[in-house]
């Protein structure tokens, strides 16, 4: 999928969309298509492993209530248990390939099982939610939550000099992120994933942050470019086994071909060009080659068609380190024809096996679906994400004798997935999180630095399922390519008062309230709560006028929109109905300066 330089929740990786061909509309996974206030915003896209007793003992436990859960109709949520969160036997070292399996360097199966974090990629050039929290405290989160390794999705933009992240708040979290460049930022992240037991796959997201290539190069960033950055990569992290890999460039699409032979567009052969090259400056990363659109006259979704993979395979001059990358999504991202199938979900597994499964069954080459998302707000998206669960196989029955895989995506600002995190960055959804506990595999355990796994931050877990994610526009963002909102960098200190709130008239039928969540040097982001009156309500439409000279710039859940100061924010289709005394929310960034005085909010419902 795609990013988008953000402060709230829109889509990220962007799935794009040719005519007849079956794939996504171009916005960012359409991903995060959020900008933060202030920010520049860009576009938006194994084997089995030796358990001990007692480990065996808390899956099969797992396992059961699981089983018991789902007899109730509802996935659980599970951080990880005291046992799975000790340091695990496997994981050591630098990891290689045998079969299918992925092995660490006591050749012990390993299972990748973990998320996608971006924001590199974008216009912000840093992770997403730094506006929001400290870093180290979301990967505690990550941690406690069960999941094993992060795909840090960037553009080459990171290697441009003088490339400084432009959306993180320094006041009271992140101090130590100040006065850095992107890349000494994505080095404190890599540090501190090494302390807590989470690996790093580095992933090539995209040539610069304006937006998702069909192919590895552009007029702009050539071949060459992108061998060169690349093996900046395998050369900075060179004997740091934090970083396991490289996923060499995501999701290449038609016109890129499997095994043609053409040097322009042959992404086989541009994958051992540059997989060669990162090997030539460290032999031990494995090296992550994604899928294509069309292979044979049979299309899929960008990056998840590996079906010429088994006659035509990457071949690096380093035995054993390929491992194959497919992405898959739900109608959220995009229809496809086989969820309209008559047999559907019981079709899936076959779909799965032609276009990547039968790699891994037939022992020919590891894994790993990196990226896999959606809203679950419809059934076929809830029926489509239980059925892939199942096939990636359960841990506690196959260890590392699985998929691997990575779930798009932590942040909640991926348009048309949203992520593991509500719009808070704060509330884990744990009906999304919940289905993916089977498939989790916690743990390889800290270095030998101080900064262990917390034991569970997620606040404030909720039951219900999210409540959509950014489908709401924002007038003046783009839905597929960086915007540029604003060019300033965050200073780190609150230009206003960041837990100041302000109700609104009721007498329309609702109320709405304002809050601030985080404000800095030139932006903020906030959050207004919609309530109903006495009555139930079928839609909402909250208005205000903003006291100065700020601007709206994304916004999640709403669709708002601003001409002068006067601003209008309507429900989207899943969020208008309330029942008596029901509430909802939305959230917004927005740029401005100096104090902040909260406007008065009017509710109308409809």
């Amino acid at each position: 999928m795609q990013g988008t330089a953000f402060v709230g929740a829109l889509p990220y990786g962007s799935l794009g969309h040719a005519t007849n061909r079956r794939v996504p509309p171009p916005t960012e996974r359409n991903r995060p298509v959020v900008s933060l206030p202030g920010f520049r915003s860009p576009a938006h896209p194994t084997s089995r492993r030796p358990r001990r007793l007692r480990a065996l003992v808390a899956a099969a436990a797992a396992a059961a209530l699981m089983g018991l859960l789902a007899l109730a109709g509802q996935p659980a949520a599970t951080a990880a248990s005291p046992h799975a969160a000790a340091p695990a036997a496997a994981g050591s070292g630098y990891w290689h390939t045998s079969g299918r399996q992925i092995l660490d360097a006591d050749d012990q199966p390993v299972r990748v099982a973990g998320l996608n974090w971006f924001g590199f990629e974008t216009a912000n050039y840093v992770v997403h939610g730094l506006w929001s929290r400290d870093y180290k405290d979301m990967m505690d989160q990550m941690v406690s939550l069960g999941y094993n390794t992060l795909r840090i999705p960037y553009s080459d933009d990171i290697f441009t000099a003088g490339t400084t992240p432009n959306s993180i708040n320094f006041s009271g979290m992140n101090e130590d992120l100040q006065g850095l460049t992107s890349l000494q930022v994505l080095d404190k992240i890599v540090d501190y994933a090494g302390q807590i037991g989470l690996k790093i796959i580095l992933d090539r997201h995209r040539p610069d942050s304006s937006g998702q290539s069909a192919l590895w190069y552009t007029d702009s960033v050539p071949e060459s470019t992108w061998i060169t950055d690349l093996k900046a990569l395998a050369t900075r992290y060179q004997g740091n086994a934090t970083v396991v890999g490289i996923d060499l460039h995501n999701e290449p699409h038609d016109p890129a071909c499997w095994g043609c032979g053409d040097t322009s567009v042959d992404w086989r052969l541009a994958a051992e060009r540059a997989g060669d090259a990162v090997l030539g400056v460290n032999p031990n990363l494995l090296i992550f080659v994604e899928g294509i659109q069309t292979y044979d006259g049979v299309s899929g979704w960008w990056g998840g068609n590996l079906m010429g993979a088994g006659q035509y395979p990457v071949e690096l001059s380093v035995p054993n380190r390929v491992v194959y990358s497919a992405h898959d999504y739900a109608t959220s991202v995009s229809q496809q024809s086989w969820f309209s199938d008559p047999t559907f979900p019981a079709n899936m597994p076959g779909v799965w096996d032609k276009y990547w499964g039968y790699l891994f069954k037939q022992d020919i080459a590891p894994v790993w679906v990196g990226e896999f998302g959606t809203t679950l707000q419809s059934t076929t998206d809830q029926q489509w994400l239980k059925a892939l669960v199942d096939y990636l196989r359960p841990t506690s029955t196959y260890g590392g004798d699985s998929f691997s895989w990575t779930f798009w995506s932590w942040n909640p600002d991926s348009g048309d997935t949203g992520g593991i995190l509500k719009d808070d960055w704060q509330t884990v959804d744990t009906v999304k999180d919940g289905y993916l506990a089977s498939i989790k595999d916690p743990g390889f355990g800290g270095g030998s630095s101080s900064g262990g796994t917390s034991a569970g931050t997620s606040s404030g877990s909720s039951s219900g399922t999210t409540a959509g994610t950014s489908s709401g526009t924002s007038s003046g963002t783009s839905s597929g390519t960086s915007a540029g909102t604003s060019s300033g960098t965050s200073s780190g200190t609150s230009s206003g008062a960041s837990g100041g709130g302000t109700g609104g008239t009721g007498g329309g039928g609702c109320a709405a309230s304002l809050h601030v969540d985080n404000a800095w040097d030139g932006g903020f982001t906030a959050t207004v709560t919609v309530t109903a009156g006495s009555s139930a309500i079928r839609g909402w439409t909250v208005a205000w006028a903003w006291p100065g000279s700020q601007q709206e710039t994304s916004a999640w859940n709403a669709t708002v929109t601003q001409t002068g100061g006067a601003v209008d924010a309507v429900n989207l289709s899943y969020n208008g109905a309330l029942a008596a005394a029901g509430s909802t929310s939305f959230g917004f960034q927005a740029t401005g300066s100096g104090t902040f005085t909260a406007p008065v909010l009017t509710c109308t419902a409809s």
